[in-house]
């Protein structure tokens, strides 16, 4: 059984970079992009989000492992396994970067990316999270909240200013966006190795590799498939669709999101909860706070989309985003049973009810086969019915997420 750790202190890349960001952007540049590239720029976010997916199941663990680690040879092992991981993370990274760079040109061409910088900045945002992902977790297992408390603030803001900065001085544009995003992670992956400093030091003792990822890869993989419903419609919208329409796209998803992003911490704070008292053999209502906050504050945001489905738009868009906002009530229903489902996953995870994983991933691989197939019939639709048919769909397998997720959690063994 998981031993007790702190509550989650969920990297904020998730929060900022793939929720504010884009409409902070708009706003505080003064519509430096036009529709095709703020399209790309929040495909890449996206895409980002994508590749970190491992980032919180390895928080959690390595949370769970420096919390642990009390004595020498904990410690020792500790080490070792932080050594091992980022070692692994980045030969992982450049056995993909070699496979990306020999179809460069495919992946380029079907995203529309004319400067091919961004996409490489944007791989290794990606790998840098990762590693932010392991250090903040030692970093949280030991109790170093000060500092975990200044990088989320400077992860966010840092990285926001850092994007304005060179989109709006240098006059870079999606590729100086992207820069900006690398460079904020950058600065808080320094902090993180100064402040976690003793991993780098001293020997380092051999770890059971087989029992540490029984316990990562249920997590990696479970979370993974939630995050992968959120961020694979972006991608291939901007695949099929002209540019100009598919940043009005990306833009009501942002709208949509932001319903995600801003309960994801209900989540975090509830799994050290669920372990603590599932390694008490305790009975606890915390699941039941967490949900129904989370439906509470979901259902609120979707009936004030559908009251006021421009008003969101207007607070960081100009008028021409406003032809979207019939697209934005959609968003946020069809949004809210994924954040339904993702306080349900959660749980089982911090429970350990792993059998749940396998179903969790196949109701993702349906969902991502499923928009690939339907997806380019509704290329020669009106853009809005066919956008409304990709949210729709969208939908539907969040509702799937969240009846196989509710299953598992309430079905007895």
């Amino acid at each position: 059984m998981w031993a007790v750790h702190p509550v989650l202190v969920k990297p904020v890349d998730q929060v900022v970079s793939l929720g504010v960001l884009p409409g902070f952007l708009k706003g505080m540049v003064k519509r430096p992009f036009d529709h095709d590239e703020y399209s790309l720029f929040t495909t890449l976010l996206q895409i980002v989000g994508l590749l970190s997916f491992p980032a919180a199941g390895l928080q959690i663990v390595f949370a769970q492992q420096s919390a642990a680690a009390v004595t020498p040879e904990q410690e020792r092992q500790l080490r070792r396994t932080v050594h091992t991981v980022l070692g692994g993370a980045l030969g992982i990274w450049l056995v993909g970067i070699a496979v990306l760079f020999v179809f460069r040109h495919q992946i380029l061409g079907q995203l529309h990316i004319t400067h091919p910088a961004s996409f490489w900045l944007t791989m290794l945002s990606g790998l840098l999270i990762l590693c932010v992902s392991v250090l903040y977790g030692v970093l949280q297992g030991r109790q170093n909240f000060k500092w975990l408390g200044w990088m989320a603030i400077f992860n966010g803001l840092g990285r926001c200013l850092a994007v304005v900065l060179i989109v709006r001085l240098l006059g870079s544009r999606v590729g100086g966006a992207m820069a900006g995003v690398c460079l904020g992670v950058v600065a808080v992956l320094l902090v993180c190795v100064w402040q976690a400093g003793s991993v780098w030091r001293r020997e380092r003792d051999p770890v059971a590799w087989r029992a540490w990822l029984g316990r990562v890869l249920p997590l990696i993989v479970g979370l993974g498939a939630y995050t992968f419903i959120l961020s694979w419609d972006m991608i291939v919208v901007r695949s099929l669709f002209p540019g100009d329409q598919t940043g009005l796209y990306g833009a009501a998803g942002i709208i949509g999101r932001a319903l995600v992003y801003f309960t994801i911490p209900m989540a975090g704070v509830m799994f050290p909860k669920i372990v603590h008292s599932a390694a008490r053999s305790e009975r606890t209502d915390v699941l039941g706070q967490a949900l129904g906050a989370t439906a509470l504050l979901g259902v609120a945001a979707a009936v004030f989309c559908t009251a006021f489905p421009g008003l969101p738009l207007q607070l960081v868009y100009d008028k021409s985003y406003m032809v979207i906002k019939p697209l934005v009530p959609w968003f946020a229903w069809c949004m809210l049973p994924l954040t339904l489902a993702n306080v349900l996953i959660n749980n089982l995870l911090a429970r350990e009810r792993f059998r749940a994983v396998l179903w969790l991933v196949v109701v993702a691989a349906a969902y991502g086969l499923t928009l690939l197939a339907l997806a380019p019939h509704y290329v020669e639709l009106e853009y809005l019915t066919a956008f409304k048919r990709v949210v729709q769909i969208l939908g539907a397998f969040s509702l799937l997420l969240l009846v196989v997720s509710a299953w598992f959690t309430w079905k007895k063994d």
